[in-house]
């Protein structure tokens, strides 16, 4: 179908428009997509003339799903550097990519090159407005992430969390480069759900091999996840009550609401010693996580199958046993208390950006029900990303509602922060050296844990 001339004259909220255009490049006859989003309107920038960008696709990267999706252009579009009315995406059409992504593929010398030819394409797609103090200057992002290479491992589809991927990708980091084994949503095209560290098999070095030349084994021993880390320093607010426990002979136990690739309870099992239940609502996402991530079945880690807000309100309703599978009206009865909390649930919708937790998780039964399935020193620790500063002051008051004390962990991303909720007053710390509190200290930088304040 045929596009008007005039379509792209005015900014029209939450539009989004494909077409193919002609490479301007001599050198090839391949076709170019390019894709028009508008801002939505509650995001519109107040800017005048209104902003426009254009942002070229890293070559043989555009089958990504954030290059690829609506949802996925729309990330790119609110975080960009700056707000802007106007994405104008534009990547090869090519269907044959190398089945692993290697960056130095690519040129930036050619993305210039293709910038400067396009310039009169971004012209004719800019809001008539644009041109109200002559010519404008349209910006070319270019999107970069660390990567240095990856492939693809599993593609699969949950009845809960829809299509999902399974990679391995070599990225740049502090002190050099490191592998890593990624989890994503398509619903949420440029968001790592779950990451976790891997190294070479059969003792090869970093330096000998790449992606797709070895096989890796996960190393659960680190957290690299930026919030989870965070979210387990939490624990140290409840050390001295941990260490009770741990001295009485008695295991710690965990509630994980939210699974993923399971990173967390891993770490929690294997490096400080817990007894963990995870719930996770769809089942695809634990057979990923087994296969790929090393959630093991062990005597001392149970996975349910479930939504996690039903399940809390069962354990709070009846006493019964927490068994494989999440048969809550069975069993003998057990007290179902647990030391620590941890949520690790999204409200994802790309329309509105990621917010966590779910509003459903805020309301006063729900949290009521938590409560009561906390040991009497115990805590509740949830991962927020806050779609607004009124939603995470919202979120404060509910807790306070409920809760004697309410602490907080700024992650320092800009986007997460772990609200930690205290059940009782804090024990005080004895003079008895507190081992559980040691380990914490070797197993997560020990920022997070001298940053823990108040709210």
């Amino acid at each position: 179908m045929a596009i008007e001339s005039t379509t792209f004259e005015t900014i029209h909220p939450c539009r989004f428009t494909t077409f193919t255009f002609p490479n301007p490049s001599p050198s090839t006859t391949s076709l170019l997509r390019v894709a028009v989003l508008d801002s939505p309107s509650h995001l519109l920038p107040t800017a005048d003339p209104p902003k426009v960008a254009a942002m070229l696709v890293p070559k043989h990267r555009h089958s990504d799903w954030i290059f690829s999706t609506h949802s996925g252009h729309l990330q790119l579009l609110l975080t960009s550097p700056e707000p802007i009315a106007r994405l104008i995406l534009v990547g090869d059409t090519s269907p044959h990519s190398p089945p692993i992504f290697l960056r130095h593929d690519t040129s930036f010398d050619d993305d210039e090159e293709l910038g400067v030819s396009l310039k009169p394409l971004f012209l004719a797609l800019s809001p008539k407005l644009c041109f109200k103090h002559g010519i404008p200057d349209i910006p070319i992002l270019r999107y970069e992430d660390g990567l240095i290479s990856s492939v693809v491992l599993d593609k699969c589809v949950g009845s809960f969390v829809g299509e999902m991927v399974v990679e391995d990708v070599e990225i740049e980091c502090r002190g050099g480069r490191e592998f890593r084994r990624r989890l994503r949503f398509k619903r949420m095209p440029n968001l790592v759900q779950t990451e976790v560290r891997i190294v070479p098999k059969l003792g090869f070095g970093l330096d000998s091999v790449g992606i797709g030349q070895a096989e890796f084994s996960v190393d659960d021993s680190v957290l690299v996840h930026p919030y989870l880390a965070p979210m387990v320093a939490s624990l140290s607010l409840a050390a001295p009550y941990i260490e009770g426990r741990i001295r009485s002979g008695v295991r710690p136990k965990a509630l994980c609401l939210g699974v993923g690739g399971g990173a967390l309870l891993g770490f929690l099992r294997t490096q400080l010693g817990f007894q963990v239940v995870g719930v996770e609502a769809d089942e695809e996402v634990l057979r990923v996580s087994r296969r790929y991530f090393g959630l093991a079945d062990h005597e001392h880690v149970k996975v349910c199958v479930g939504d996690a807000l039903e399940f809390i309100d069962k354990l709070a309703n009846t006493c019964c046993k927490v068994e494989e599978g999440c048969d809550l009206g069975s069993g003998n009865d057990v007290d179902a208390k647990f030391d620590v909390i941890i949520v690790d649930l999204d409200a994802s919708d790309a329309r509105d950006g990621l917010i966590a937790p779910p509003l459903e998780f805020a309301r006063k039964h729900v949290l009521l029900s938590a409560r009561s399935i906390l040991s009497d020193d115990g805590i509740l620790a949830v991962n927020v990303i806050p779609s607004s500063t009124s939603f995470y002051k919202t979120l404060v008051h509910e807790f306070r509602d409920v809760f004697d004390e309410l602490y907080e962990i700024d992650v320092g991303n800009g986007e997460h922060f772990v609200l930690i909720a205290v059940a009782s007053p804090l024990m005080p710390s004895s003079d008895c050296e507190n081992c559980f509190l040691n380990k914490l200290g070797k197993s997560i930088s020990g920022e997070y844990l001298t940053s823990i304040k108040k709210v």
